[in-house]
């Protein structure tokens, strides 16, 4: 008799562990809903918070994770190094790594926290962690173009920066070449890895995705970084200024023809 009492008492508590379960859940599906609506008018505080509700009421609720790490991303500004504004890096960052954590399986949300973390990363300027998390996004999808050019953007702030330094020691104009060979040699053997990366890279989106005038106008920036390390062949370098100016023509004819398409489309044309 005492077991038969034992049994319908257990299953009366299973059924009451559903039943609030259930309610948690519809909470939390409401918080997130209050938390989008919040987000969508940029209250990204106010959002925080609901988005926290949620994820508490239900830890499985992956769009809230996915949504509460974006809101501390977008309360993140890159560039600037106070506490405050770093710490809502380090939230965004841990809230991506915890969806990675907890749902290794899915594609989707695991490219989208790669990004958010790499695109932290490179607001904080730490380049190598951004380019380690662009790199995971191209293992999940090999065909990203923008994974591609993001890691070209990198390499060409990596190399830019120290080139141009070295050239206003000299007190060199734009358009001069690295005259000093010893300088040359130093800023070629600093950067010529970068340089080759970032071209290979932007190629690559390219070839992905021919009319991505973002990458055509860095690949002119690259070739110009790879004119300058040419530092005892002034043919080479003029070869490469060459590729560099066909990439601006290449990028201001995409968008001439974007543009083009835009306008007839507004006017109700019909481009094939």
């Amino acid at each position: 008799m005492k077991r038969a009492q034992t049994v319908v008492v257990l299953a009366a508590l299973a059924i009451l562990l559903q039943t609030a379960s259930g309610c948690n859940k519809l909470k939390a599906r409401d918080k997130l809903n209050k938390g989008v609506q919040s987000y969508k008018a940029a209250k990204y505080e106010d959002a925080i918070e609901r988005f926290k509700e949620a994820v508490d009421l239900d830890p499985n609720l992956k769009n809230a994770k996915l949504y509460l790490a974006t809101a501390y991303a977008q309360q993140f500004i890159p560039g600037l190094e106070s506490e405050e504004n770093l710490e809502n890096a380090k939230l965004a960052i841990d809230q991506y790594r915890k969806i990675l954590e907890q749902f290794p399986k899915d594609r989707e949300s695991g490219i989208h926290s790669n990004k958010g973390i790499a695109s932290l990363y490179f607001g904080m300027k730490k380049f190598d962690d951004a380019k380690e998390y662009h790199r995971k996004v191209l293992t999940a999808d090999p065909n990203d173009p923008e994974a591609y050019y993001s890691i070209a953007v990198i390499d060409w702030s990596q190399t830019y920066v120290p080139r141009q330094e070295k050239r206003a020691a000299l007190g060199l104009k734009s358009d001069e070449p690295l005259k000093d060979k010893k300088v040359c040699a130093e800023v070629r053997e600093a950067n010529q890895a970068k340089v080759e990366e970032g071209i290979e890279m932007l190629r690559k989106a390219i070839e992905l995705r021919p009319d991505y005038e973002d990458a055509t106008a860095y690949l002119n920036l690259m070739y110009r970084e790879k004119a300058d390390i040419q530092c005892e062949d002034d043919a080479v370098r003029a070869e490469f200024l060459k590729m560099a100016d066909e990439m601006v023509e290449k990028t201001m004819a995409i968008k001439k023809t974007k543009a083009e398409k835009e306008a007839q489309k507004s006017e109700g044309v019909h481009l094939e």
